[in-house]
């Protein structure tokens, strides 16, 4: 048996339905070529019948992706295979995917029919699809709740009609992983003409378990997955694309399969996808999760410091993705501490170690999180939160309307000196920063920068956090505020702040260093 996988996307099909509003033909294209930078082998560009809109997005799509093959879905129905048929036609070559329910439940209570009438429409789709393409994919929709009698027999039928790949999926995500698996090696064992047709599956998270699903059925026989960017789609989501490619890759010595995804598109193909969708991520989410790589325990760490493969299976960079990452939290160890010093260009005797780790525990039980700069901070007691700030906003005024620049004007002290700016911007925070920048003399870029809510209503709070690039380094900066404004200008000034502390710890070592020279020289 072939040991390759083939990789089916339905992000921009099923995908799409779990969004509370659509995405532009734009938007559609820059996925799509996303994803056959990605690797995949099948991209299903939507439901060319559902409106003109998506009609039109498909064949874009077909006209411009040459290294996947482009699929449109359609029901049973004649007109709906021409509309995929006339949407892909632009193509040079195409896939059509049709389908009808199976289980009892479906036939029965959706479509109000007989067995034998759904077989029958089956077998007319198929073969009415063939006339505009030799590749055709079937759906046994509701297929994990299917008899599995009926369900040998249609994939019989269908296959006979014509139909070159057969999918079989868990539309509910109802099944186990056993169960789902014995599905796929039923067929195997009791469909006559199943050599000839590829069987694919699809299923869906409603129980948590699409991807150990679809693993199943790879490990009785399936070789094509259908799967999302970041498991979006109906309900509770679909079948993990990033999930199942890194477990074939992981696991390849268990499983002996493989995919033709480059994995290490995988994070940023996550990424526009998120933002494209406006759904993020989770944290905790395998393989993109902005946790999936970094770590929190001091035991963890210690481990991660002396070899990287004893608290990780794969490395972030497989993936895509930078670096690991060692948060320093209260559960951080000393070794952590030392470690993160040292990556900062101190030696050894240039902190004490147990004065520092103290003091560390102190302000990270008061903050959370501590950054590269506090800990600077703490060595040369530089106390951020009793002493007056550097830079401190006096006053700022933005405005902003629809169909205009924003405008920003800011009253910024630093040091006993105050500066007045103004700067337009593509937004208010926009405008806002670049008056700012105009007032400083410190070359920075905004490297990232996050809004949130903290509480509820009227009065809820506005909570900025960005990442503020100087001298190669990140620098962090908070703010809170009910204007989300006033919240976003105090983090970046926290940022300046920080890299004031930078400067002046620069200015003590460097001082330090001459002191040691001189004392040589004279010795």
């Amino acid at each position: 048996m072939d040991n390759r996988v083939i990789i089916f996307d339905t992000t921009l099909r099923d995908g799409e339905q779990a969004l509370t509003a659509s995405l532009s033909v734009h938007e559609k294209l820059q996925i799509a070529q996303a994803i056959e930078r990605l690797g995949v082998d099948i991209i299903e560009a939507g439901f060319p019948v559902s409106s003109p809109g998506d009609f039109n997005s498909v064949q874009q799509i077909a006209k411009t992706v040459k290294n996947s093959i482009v699929c449109g879905l359609s029901r049973a129905v004649e007109a709906d295979i021409q509309a995929c048929a006339d949407a892909l036609s632009v193509a040079d070559q195409f896939r059509i995917h049709t389908f009808i329910s199976t289980s009892d439940v479906h036939v029965q209570q959706k479509l109000r029919k007989d067995f034998a009438d759904v077989e029958a429409m089956a077998i007319h789709a198929v073969k009415f699809a063939r006339r505009f393409t030799d590749d055709v994919e079937f759906s046994c929709e509701d297929a994990g709740r299917t008899p599995i009698d009926n369900l040998c027999r249609m994939v019989e039928q269908a296959i006979k009609a014509g139909a070159n790949t057969i999918n079989i999926p868990d539309t509910v995500g109802y099944t186990l992983p056993h169960e789902f698996g014995g599905i796929i090696e039923t067929l195997f064992n009791r469909v006559p003409n199943i050599d000839q047709a590829r069987i694919s599956v699809h299923c869906h998270n409603d129980l948590g378990l699409a991807v150990a699903n679809s693993m199943a059925a790879v490990q009785a026989g399936a070789r094509q997955i259908e799967c999302t960017i970041n498991g979006i789609g109906e309900r509770a989501g679909n079948c993990s694309l990033e999930e199942v490619a890194m477990i074939m890759k992981t696991r390849a010595d268990l499983l002996g399969v493989h995919s033709n995804i480059n994995h290490q598109e995988i994070a940023k193909t996550s990424k526009l996808v998120s933002h494209l969708c406006n759904m993020p991520v989770q944290p905790n989410k395998a393989i993109v999760g902005s946790n999936a790589f970094s770590h929190s325990s001091g035991i963890h760490q210690d481990g991660m410091l002396k070899a990287s493969n004893t608290y990780e299976i794969m490395t972030p960079e497989s993936v895509g993705i930078a670096k690991t990452k060692l948060n320093l939290t209260s559960r951080s160890g000393r070794h952590v501490i030392k470690h993160r010093m040292e990556s900062l260009g101190y030696q050894a005797d240039d902190f004490d170690l147990d004065t520092l780790y103290q003091d560390f525990l102190k302000l990270a039980d008061k903050k959370g999180q501590v950054f590269d700069d506090d800990l600077e901070a703490l060595l040369f007691n530089i106390q951020q939160q009793d002493e007056k700030e550097h830079y401190r906003i006096e006053s700022l005024n933005v405005q902003a309307g629809s169909g205009q620049f924003a405008t920003a004007g800011v009253q910024l002290a630093i040091g006993d000196e105050v500066f007045t700016e103004s700067a337009t911007g593509n937004g208010p925070v926009d405008a806002l920063y670049q008056a700012i920048k105009k007032c400083i003399d410190v070359d920075i870029e905004v490297a990232d920068y996050k809004i949130s809510n903290k509480g509820a209503g009227e009065d809820g709070l506005g909570v900025a956090n960005l990442v503020v690039n100087w001298q190669a380094r990140n620098f962090h900066g908070y703010g809170i505020d009910t204007d989300v404004i006033e919240a976003s200008g105090q983090a970046l000034v926290s940022a300046l702040n920080a890299i004031y502390r930078a400067q002046q710890i620069q200015t003590i070592r460097a001082q330090k260093a001459n002191q040691e020279a001189a004392a040589s020289e004279s010795k």
